[in-house]
C-alpha cells in the first residue's frame, strides 16, 4: 500500500467543465488519483480520490433510473455539476456526467498533503470527523467511504448539491499523479435485481486495502469478482503489479 499521506510539490491544475463531460465510466476511471480540494476557515481541505462508481439512466442501481425531480435535477445537468445526497446518515459526493442521468459517486479517498494544503489542513480534517470515541481518525481511515469522505471535507448537501465547481472554494485538480492500471469491480450497496452484477467500481490499487471494502481481501478472485483494467477500461490478462509474479 501507499504511504499514509502523498504529496506533492506540483500545484497541478484545476479540471475544467469538460473534463467530466463524457462517459460515466471513463470519467470514474480517470478520477482516480485527482484530488478534491475544499475551503473551510481558510485551509484548503484535500483528498486524493482512491475508489469511484459509475452510474446510468438506464441502469436500474442508479437515482436518475427512478426519473427525474427537482433534488435529482443536477444529474440531468451538462458534466461537471455537483450532486449531493443523504447517505446512511451522511452526505455523498457525485459528479454528473455526460449524457441525461449519469454520474460518478465518490466512494473513498485519501487525505492529501502539499504545499497548498498542509499539516495544519489534515488536522482541520480529523477535527470534523472524529472517531466514535472523539479521537482523531488515522490518516488511513479518515476518508475511507462516501459520508467519511465528506465530513472530513466539510462538504455539505445543502451548501453543494446542484452547484458547479468553484475555483475559490471547490475544485478538483490533477496533481500528475494517476495510476495506469486499476481494479475493476462490483459497486457496493446495490439492492438484488438492482443490476448489482454491474463491474462499475474503480479501485486505485495502491488504495486498496482502504477503500470503503477491499476488492482484493482474501476469499476474492481475479477474473470472477474483480478484473485488472487500464486507464481505458482494456481488460488486463493478469495482475499488473511486479511483486504480484
Amino acid at each position: 500500500m501507499a504511504s499514509p499521506i502523498q504529496a506533492s510539490g506540483s500545484a497541478g491544475s484545476a479540471l475544467p467543465d469538460a473534463f467530466f463531460d463524457r462517459d460515466a465510466s471513463e470519467l470514474a476511471r480517470d478520477l482516480l488519483g485527482k484530488v478534491i480540494r475544499h475551503r473551510v476557515d481558510g485551509l484548503w481541505l484535500a483528498v486524493r480520490i482512491i475508489e469511484t462508481e459509475a452510474y446510468y439512466l438506464e441502469e436500474k442501481g442508479s437515482h436518475a433510473s427512478l426519473g427525474y425531480t427537482h433534488k435529482r435535477r443536477a444529474l440531468f445537468m451538462d458534466g461537471g455539476v455537483i450532486y449531493m445526497y443523504y447517505a446512511r446518515g451522511g452526505d455523498s459526493l457525485n459528479f454528473s456526467a455526460a449524457g441525461p442521468g449519469n454520474a460518478v459517486l465518490i466512494k473513498s479517498g485519501h487525505p492529501w498533503t502539499d504545499a497548498r494544503s498542509g499539516p495544519e489542513a489534515l488536522a482541520r480534517m480529523q477535527q470534523l470527523n472524529p472517531d466514535a470515541q472523539g479521537q482523531p481518525r488515522p490518516p488511513s481511515r479518515l476518508c475511507a467511504g462516501q459520508t467519511l469522505l465528506c465530513r472530513s471535507l466539510g462538504l455539505k448537501v445543502p451548501e453543494w448539491d446542484a452547484r458547479r465547481f468553484d475555483p475559490d472554494a471547490l475544485y478538483v485538480e490533477d496533481v500528475g499523479d494517476s495510476p495506469q492500471a486499476l481494479i475493476c469491480t462490483t459497486r457496493l450497496g446495490i439492492p438484488p435485481g438492482r443490476d448489482e452484477h454491474l463491474h462499475y467500481r474503480y479501485v486505485d490499487p495502491a488504495y486498496a486495502a482502504v477503500c470503503t471494502r477491499n476488492p482484493l481481501r482474501r476469499g476474492q478472485r481475479a477474473g470472477h469478482d474483480y478484473v485488472w483494467v487500464d486507464r481505458q477500461g482494456i481488460v488486463l490478462p493478469e495482475d499488473p503489479r511486479p511483486n504480484a509474479r
